[in-house]
């Protein structure tokens, strides 16, 4: 059933999600006049959505190939750091965005002050040249070790050697738990929420639009993003031998197929997130600072000039 899931996801992910990713690249970068820290975001978002999805067509052919690899070793290490590193940054710009709009809602007035377009590229690139790093040493390492399996068969990114999760892999995993997965999530699931209430205040019917957008968001995070990564983390501590029981570690072994899928499913749910955030939502940078913003009783009102 696995060797077909993934798959069958990744060929639907490639029919919505590309067309829909290019579409995003192209409008955010080309046809948007006044740019915002928002747009910058979504452009980038759709880099890294567009970067996992190019790595798919070898998935692909490694799955119903019955999880045999029959390219080169580089490939193998390229096209799968390029598929986890496009997963973290996914997570990483959605955590800008959400960051971004929690400001504006929540703290508009210091929101105003700080709403450059310069900050949201800055932020950009750190973002980009971090995980480029980390791509680069990652692949220059070596090849990845896999366990034997016989009948000239060979792995790709999985069922690696327990000597790779003690030297590098360890270390990796660690670092991108971490800032690529704990972190967006705390403050996704942090921010989101407190910036819906404080929209849901204001009581009219685009305030109740702003807030069915950010539930749609945390959504698409909670259902594609957050079991892969949660799952990740289990993942790694099976093989750092924090879990040790083998009913668990098959159990999680089977879940983290499940959730990647989910985990691409994200590619072609992102191009939802950009249509409703800019065809139907007036909360946003480019119309909201037109407005005039003032505080009422604690809960900040928004009026026509």
């Amino acid at each position: 059933m696995f060797y077909y899931m993934f798959p069958t996801v990744s060929i639907i992910a490639l029919i919505l999600g590309l067309p829909g990713n290019l579409a995003a690249l192209y409008y955010f970068t080309f046809k948007i006049t006044s740019r915002s820290a928002f747009s910058i975001y979504i452009t980038n978002l759709a880099m890294a959505d567009i970067m996992i999805l190019c790595t798919l067509p070898f998935r692909i052919q490694y799955h119903l190939n019955q999880n045999n690899w029959v390219f080169d070793d580089i490939v193998c290490r390229i096209t799968g750091t390029l598929f986890h590193a496009g997963m973290y940054m996914s997570i990483c710009f959605m955590t800008c965005i959400c960051v971004d709009r929690y400001m504006a809602t929540v703290h508009p007035h210091v929101y105003l002050k700080f709403r450059k377009v310069w900050c949201a590229i800055v932020v950009s690139i750190v973002l980009w040249c971090v995980v480029g790093v980390a791509m680069l040493v990652f692949v220059l390492m070596g090849e990845l070790k896999t366990k034997p399996r016989g009948s000239g068969r060979y792995s790709c990114f999985e069922n690696f050697d327990q000597k790779e999760w003690k030297s590098r892999l360890k270390a990796f995993s660690v670092f991108c738990l971490i800032f690529g997965s704990l972190v967006p999530s705390v403050i996704i699931l942090v921010c989101y929420p407190v910036a819906a209430r404080r929209i849901s205040r204001i009581g009219t019917k685009i305030a109740q639009k702003a807030v069915g957008v950010i539930y749609a968001i945390l959504a698409i995070t909670a259902l594609s993003l957050l079991p892969y990564h949660l799952v990740y983390l289990l993942h790694v501590l099976g093989h750092i031998e924090v879990i040790q029981s083998c009913s668990m570690i098959n159990s999680i072994h089977v879940a983290r197929r499940v959730t990647i899928a989910l985990a691409i499913c994200n590619t072609f749910l992102d191009p939802v997130l950009y249509y409703i955030t800019t065809g139907h939502c007036e909360w946003i940078h480019t119309k909201l600072f037109n407005k005039k913003i003032t505080r009422k009783r604690g809960v900040y009102v928004i009026s026509m000039t």
